[in-house]
């Protein structure tokens, strides 16, 4: 490909990102835009610093798991990995996050199914962490919580309960034999004239290699409760969100907010979302409604979708459009110190 080509496919990706965004918020950009500009400047900075560092400390946790296949790879390529997949969580509406991030780790020297592996240990810890960070602040406002929120704690239980489902099938997928097991018994079942031998094969190796990524993890006690902590650390960030617009006004303390927000998150893996608003973001302004009635909860859930969704996502597309030139410029830093 000549140097044209490369710089006409470069302005398509561009059109293409800035094409995505406009689809991505074309319905939210201009309530989002009034209530920023409503809110004070401090108050916008404190959210966006939050929302940032919600996906530096991701950055460190993929950075602390990618580092077990390749000691090459470094911090600032784990949270350039985080921003990278929060550009491809929202403009795929959360399906190609998985993707993106498998992806890039095999960029960086970690295999397709060693990546896939750490991914679903990794989201596997994630989920289980939102249901552990709730069970506590839940439990030191358990007064506040059952005054204001107890008919919704059947639900709560669904979610713990759903949670632990979906981590538990994450983890079998990723490492159980028994189940790899089941999968290629039905597929020698379906292959019985011996026409997908060679595909067949090629995936009884890439579950050997899933269950070894995997299970290479998982026997890391400290690692896994280093990788609890730093998501503790930063759902700690972004959970906060509320308590920085609300508090003043209504009083709001920091541990009700980290309460209230893990109990949205944890419900919206159970309540229907209604068309055109996310899960999360309806069962946010649902439960703030109770507390601060439904148009501070709305202008909050805006302001949290900034912050967490929207930003990050702007840095994404960045990071997507920059992170090869980037990664050649260090590469020619680092050419050029050898040869000196």
């Amino acid at each position: 490909i000549n140097k044209r080509t490369k710089q006409i496919l470069k302005l398509v990706f561009v059109i293409a990102i800035v094409a995505i965004i406009i689809y991505t918020f074309r319905d939210s950009a201009g309530p989002i835009l009034k209530e920023l500009s409503t809110t004070a400047p401090w108050v916008v900075i404190t959210i966006c610093g939050a929302g940032v560092m919600y996906n530096v400390v991701e950055g460190w946790i993929n950075y602390s798991f990618a580092k077990q296949y390749n000691p090459q790879f470094t911090y600032r390529m784990g949270v350039e990995s985080a921003f990278y997949c929060s550009f491809y969580r929202v403009a795929t509406l959360g399906s190609g996050a998985g993707v993106a991030a498998v992806y890039y780790f095999n960029e960086k020297g970690i295999p397709v199914f060693q990546g896939t592996g750490m991914y679903m240990v990794e989201y596997a810890i994630h989920k289980v962490t939102i249901a552990i960070f709730s069970i506590i602040f839940f439990l030191l406002n358990f007064g506040f919580m059952k005054e204001h929120y107890s008919e919704y704690f059947n639900l709560l239980i669904a979610g713990y309960v759903l949670t632990a489902v979906i981590a538990t099938a994450l983890l079998l997928f990723c490492c159980s034999k028994k189940f790899h097991g089941i999968l290629l018994f039905l597929v020698d079942k379906l292959n019985r004239k011996g026409k997908f031998d060679a595909q067949a094969a090629m995936l009884r190796e890439q579950c050997g290699i899933l269950e070894d990524a995997a299970g290479m993890l998982l026997t890391k006690g400290k690692l896994i409760a280093s990788i609890v902590a730093k998501n503790l650390l930063k759902f700690a960030f972004c959970y906060g969100i509320p308590f920085v617009i609300l508090y003043r006004e209504y009083g709001l303390t920091l541990l009700q907010s980290w309460a209230v927000t893990s109990l949205a998150f944890m419900l919206a893996a159970v309540i229907p979302s209604p068309a055109g608003i996310g899960s999360s973001e309806f069962v946010f302004t649902a439960l703030f409604t109770v507390l601060v009635g439904t148009g501070e909860a709305g202008s909050a859930a805006l302001l949290y979708r900034f912050a967490t969704f929207v930003l990050p996502f702007v840095i994404g597309g960045v990071v997507v459009l920059l992170h090869k030139r980037i990664d050649r410029r260090i590469a020619k830093r680092k050419a050029d110190k050898a040869q000196q």
